[in-house]
């Protein structure tokens, strides 16, 4: 099956994560736009959740965005969260790239 979708949503919403879990400007973006931002990052978790589960690719970067969208309300809490969901997020969807590379040169 064709791994691209779930990479590709795990690239979007680890950097997603990563521009929230910036210290001021993650949390004036969550603030000015009164947590839609958390709202709209747990849809985006769990649309690649699906994804992955379907292509057979690492979830717990997703899961992990699940609770973080969760509970990201919470001032330092959230931003720690953020930046590490986005590192989970993003060392997934580079793994992913590095064994479809491994996987088309053997064949």
């Amino acid at each position: 099956m064709n791994r691209n979708l779930s990479k590709t949503l795990k690239w979007i919403s680890g950097g997603y994560e990563a521009l929230l879990g910036f210290p001021v400007v993650g949390g004036a973006i969550v603030l000015s736009f009164a947590w839609t931002p958390l709202v709209l990052a747990l849809a985006l978790h769990i649309a690649t959740l699906v994804f992955a589960s379907k292509e057979g690719t690492a979830k717990h970067g997703s899961i992990m965005g699940i609770i973080t969208s969760c509970i990201a309300w919470i001032p330092f809490v959230g931003m720690i969260m953020h930046i590490i969901t986005a590192i989970l997020l993003m060392v997934d969807a580079y793994k992913q790239e590095d064994t479809e590379d491994q996987v088309i040169d053997t064949q």
